[in-house]
């Protein structure tokens, strides 16, 4: 898509950027079934696509590809090394990553892989995993994969904030759902964002939080079906950041979902958000 290069040449002269560590599949299949990668995998023996069916890459969105696992390990990678980094250094970002409608068995929604699934049991395997992990989503799509992933796991608290009646059409139930209504105003989202996000932190406690920011909540995004300004996203950046900081947590920030009208806008909108974090944690 456009918006990462566009996003990359906006942010590349201002931040720090590495190329990510690789993963192997065995820390994919941590979070995925042997089953799907293969399905997902392209069959270079007999020249045919990724073994999905058709019903499965209508879901996904994503055409049959034979680079399409291995572009999809490198967006992982991406948030893996992204939080060891965090780990480290207190904040640090992906250039994509927030694949949120990833199930261990089947992809949706645009989303091959579960990066923060992949990333919290990388962690897990090495002795690295906070007591306390927080996931912070304000795509405008609930993060439905991550509520199903981890809702056995105390150690994870899920947190969405999205349109009700959106995609995707099936809900799963998180730890804290804020679901609102089809072209919220900026005003009415920020007052919910606030309402719900802060005592969630305040229980929580968070050592380490993903936060999967979105561009879609805008209000020239085509799936999004919110109205949030530039200045309203700005708030919303600043009060996510706030909370970090106020609670010494780690930060990794990903992208999630954008896909504006306005060419060139989807990507200037995710490094923006990727601008403010690195102000507002070098501030200091």
């Amino acid at each position: 898509m456009e918006k990462f290069p566009e996003a990359y040449s906006l942010i590349k002269s201002k931040v720090d950027i590495y190329e990510p560590s690789k993963l192997s599949i065995e820390d994919i299949l941590a979070a995925h079934t042997r089953d799907y990668l293969d399905s997902v995998n392209f069959d270079r023996s007999s020249g045919m696509p990724n073994g999905l069916t058709q019903y499965a890459r209508n879901r996904l969105g994503l055409p049959a590809n034979e680079l399409l696992l291995a572009r999809s390990m490198l967006e992982t990678a991406g948030t893996v090394s992204a939080t060891i980094d965090a780990l480290n250094n207190r904040v640090a970002a992906n250039l994509a990553g927030g694949t949120h409608h990833a199930f261990p068995n089947k992809g949706l929604g645009f989303c091959v892989l579960n990066d923060v699934a992949v990333a919290v049991e990388y962690l897990q395997a090495r002795g690295r995993k906070p007591a306390q992990i927080l996931i912070v989503d304000t795509d405008a799509h609930q993060g439905n994969a991550n509520n199903a992933y981890f809702n056995r796991d105390a150690s994870v608290f899920t947190y969405s904030i999205h349109v009700g009646k959106n995609y995707p059409a099936k809900k799963e139930t998180g730890d804290c759902d804020v679901p609102l209504p089809r072209y919220v105003e900026s005003a009415h989202y920020l007052r919910e964002l606030e309402r719900s996000l802060v005592p969630v932190f305040a229980q929580t406690e968070p050592d380490l939080v993903f936060w999967i920011s979105g561009a879609d909540p805008h209000s020239d995004d085509r799936f999004g079906q919110m109205l949030l300004t530039d200045q309203a996203l700005a708030q919303r950046d600043h009060l996510v950041l706030q909370l970090c900081k106020a609670y010494a947590t780690k930060l990794v920030l990903l992208y999630g979902g954008g896909y504006n009208k306005v060419a060139e806008k989807t990507g200037r909108l995710h490094a923006e958000t990727v601008l403010r974090t690195h102000a507002y944690f070098n501030a200091d």
